[in-house]
């Protein structure tokens, strides 16, 4: 196989990992040659898959993670050490990596193969596989952290196995790491305060070429064109705060609608509108098929308002900025910000855009929203600022660069 310049690695898929994507495509269109290494574990994402990679310019390789004996062994291998660990007992990295997740060798073993000068991991088992493949070639290594890692679940934060193999793979393999890039300024501080690194900030911000050439019209709200309210996700699940949205929205005089795309959890449609229909909302819930993550801002631009209400629990919650927030501002409309730590910081530099809410007080937030619904001009002046804001700084052409630079910073070292 011919040298690659950068070799990207994540666990899941590529259609849940845009931040890889972006970066793929942003390096790929700077020069570099690129590969991709990702696994596949949730069959219904196959199709979106597939729609990425009809149109990549980048390499790929796909790690089976669902079937077979090897998977099989690998996953019995990972209980048995995740129950040695419960035990107490001291594992290398490359025992954690598989205690944490069962493909860590099929991960390594196909990054391994390739002969790149660069190799950048996604989440935990990325950052090992990528500092794996990198001492096999005598090459670099980097790692984008998506998330505060050691908060990000409840079960990291609940499950004292998971917990020490996270802290011991990133206590280890971070300060080693040639590049490292985060997704928003809080999880940069938290991780220079629990692991002494800098990593440089790339917000989860999208390309230009994903929004919309114009921007939607406000629409004229009544009783038979209610106020959309939309959220979006690869899946639909509890802990993402929707249920105290329904609340809000059955407390507002301002005729709404929801509207949710994404794979739904099993059972949580029910669940969901049996809570709609409790707090008084006069029409269901409307359940969207997933989209291709290149037309999340598109598919956005018809909404009234985008729903970026993420709860405070865990910590990373907190202090994350999710891709929502920023396919909202591409998209050029309104949105709710719950007040998490990160989210409270950024509304700040999106003045008119949002509306920033305490979620918790029910009443509060549907007066708030009452009255932004009811003043066209405000709801007209954010929905344009929202449209600028995306045209002139929340984008990933202008942030890309940080990225090319970086690499090349890195790359540089072989000449």
């Amino acid at each position: 196989m011919k040298e690659q310049d950068i070799c990207l690695i994540t666990p899941g898929h590529v259609a849940s990992t845009p931040r890889l994507v972006k970066s793929a495509d942003a390096l790929s269109e700077a020069g570099y040659s690129v590969h991709v290494i990702a696994g596949a574990p949730f069959p219904p994402a196959d199709r979106l898959d597939a729609e990425i990679l009809s149109k990549a310019k980048w390499a790929y390789t796909r790690v089976e993670t669902r079937t077979g004996g090897a998977v099989f062994f690998h996953k019995v291998v990972s209980k048995l050490l995740r129950r040695f660990l419960r035990s107490s007992g001291t594992l290398s990295s490359g025992l954690a990596a598989r205690a944490q997740f069962a493909e860590s060798p099929s991960l390594v073993c196909s990054a391994a193969r390739i002969q790149a000068k660069l190799f950048i991991g996604h989440s935990i088992p990325g950052l090992y596989a990528a500092a794996a493949a990198a001492a096999i070639r005598g090459s670099k290594h980097g790692f984008d952290i998506e998330d505060y890692h050691d908060a990000e679940t409840p079960e990291a934060v609940a499950d004292p196995v998971e917990k020490r193999v996270r802290s011991l793979l990133q206590s280890e393999l971070l300060p080693k790491c040639n590049l490292l890039t985060c997704a928003a300024p809080l999880i940069g501080k938290k991780y220079k305060e629990v692991y002494n690194v800098d990593p440089t900030t790339l917000l989860n911000v999208f390309p230009l070429s994903q929004a919309p050439t114009v921007p939607a019209l406000p629409k004229s709200i009544t009783e038979d064109n209610p106020a959309t309210f939309y959220w979006f996700s690869q899946t639909i699940g509890r802990g993402r705060g929707l249920e105290n949205v329904i609340r809000i929205m059955g407390e507002m005089r301002t005729p709404t609608e929801m509207h949710l795309r994404g794979f739904v959890s099993p059972g949580y449609a029910e669940a969901l509108q049996t809570a709609a229909r409790a707090a008084g909302l006069r029409r269901p819930i409307k359940f969207l098929e997933p989209g291709s993550p290149n037309e999340m801002a598109r598919l956005a631009a018809g909404a009234d308002i985008g729903l970026s209400v993420e709860e405070g629990s865990p910590l990373n919650k907190d202090i994350c900025l999710t891709n929502k927030i920023f396919v909202y501002i591409l998209a050029g409309i309104p949105q709710l910000l719950s007040g998490t730590t990160a989210q409270k910081a950024l509304a700040v530099e999106l003045p008119d855009a949002v509306v920033l809410a305490d979620m918790a007080r029910t009443r509060q937030t549907a007066t708030q929203l009452d009255a932004f619904f009811s003043d066209p001009e405000r709801v007209a002046r954010s929905r344009t600022s929202a449209w600028n804001l995306g045209r002139r700084r929340f984008n990933w052409d202008a942030e890309k660069e940080i990225l090319i630079r970086m690499v090349g910073d890195v790359l540089a070292q072989y000449r």
